[in-house]
């Protein structure tokens, strides 16, 4: 029997008061999302920290400069934990609305906050805000050092290196002659930039945020249910792969609730009665890849 060998890993957003500021279109904050924000970068981030520290976990935390500057106390707590701090905007703008220069300066502001915060150490790894990508995100993040992307869907749970994003396609319009738009889609060329995947199907956000001012909002799934769709996708690669990523994207201010709390307590163990499973960041997942370990 081939032996296996399957690296697992969270990836957490500390998006805190962050995201709720970034997404009022203008208007006046709602203070109970800035509220429950708060909660993410004290409550919640206390509590993983605690949930990893039993289960002997290091994971990747990815914070916007926003939440390192507002709550440095709370932040300093992930950097002293030894967990890998990783880039995901200033105030979790969104790439895909923003030029090139935008998001230059957001990247550069950025790496410098998070490099003087771990004294001195640059950060690998960025993910876009909501996964809204810039078509100019890969080629800047090659550009600026920084070696992995977690943001892009092209593969699921095996690490490849980023195409720079700039696909050429023709989008239809019905009202043009059809002949103007039967055109496939160009590829764009890679980069060397490693992509470990990101995944709306391994995030907690979607099935367990409620956010009642969204109409597609969930929130009240049962966690059981989340759990049993997480433990099927790992079986199912388990099956099929000898070596496979397995990355997953969760939120302080969702799963540091207690019922997902219980949840994260429940998948890791049953991850853990699997054959060569080795916990390690998402920089150690791209580290891997480029040296074609996995």
């Amino acid at each position: 029997m081939t032996k296996k060998r399957v690296l697992v890993g969270y990836g957490i957003d500390v998006d805190a008061v962050s995201n709720h500021i970034n997404t009022t279109n203008g208007g006046k904050p709602n203070l109970m999302n800035i509220s429950r924000g708060v909660f993410g970068a004290t409550r919640g981030v206390e509590r993983l920290l605690k949930l990893f520290e039993r289960k002997n976990i290091k994971s990747s935390w990815y914070i916007p400069g926003h939440s390192i500057e507002t709550f440095p106390e709370e932040m300093a707590k992930i950097r002293d934990a030894g967990h890998e701090i990783g880039l995901h905007g200033y105030t979790h703008e969104f790439p895909s609305d923003l030029t090139r220069d935008q998001n230059e300066a957001i990247l550069i502001k950025t790496i410098d906050i998070l490099t003087k915060f771990c004294n001195g150490q640059k950060p690998k790894g960025f993910t876009a805000p909501a996964w809204k990508n810039s078509p100019d995100q890969i080629e800047l993040l090659e550009r600026l050092g920084i070696g992995y992307d977690h943001s892009f869907m092209h593969d699921d749970f095996q690490a490849y290196y980023a195409s720079t994003g700039r696909e050429e396609v023709v989008l239809t319009d019905y009202t043009k002659n059809p002949t103007e738009w039967m055109v496939p889609m160009k590829h764009a060329q890679k980069s060397g930039v490693v992509e470990i995947p990101a995944s709306w199907t391994l995030d907690d956000w979607p099935p367990l945020q409620y956010m009642p001012d969204r109409p597609n909002s969930q929130g009240f799934v049962d966690t059981y249910t989340v759990e049993r769709q997480w433990r099927e996708q790992f079986e199912w690669c388990y099956r099929e792969y000898d070596t496979f990523i397995f990355p997953m994207s969760i939120h302080p201010q969702v799963s540091g609730r207690p019922h997902v709390l219980m949840m994260h307590e429940r998948i890791i163990d049953w991850i853990n009665q699997h054959e060569g499973v080795e916990w390690c960041t998402f920089a150690e997942m791209a580290e891997e890849f480029s040296h074609g370990r996995i």
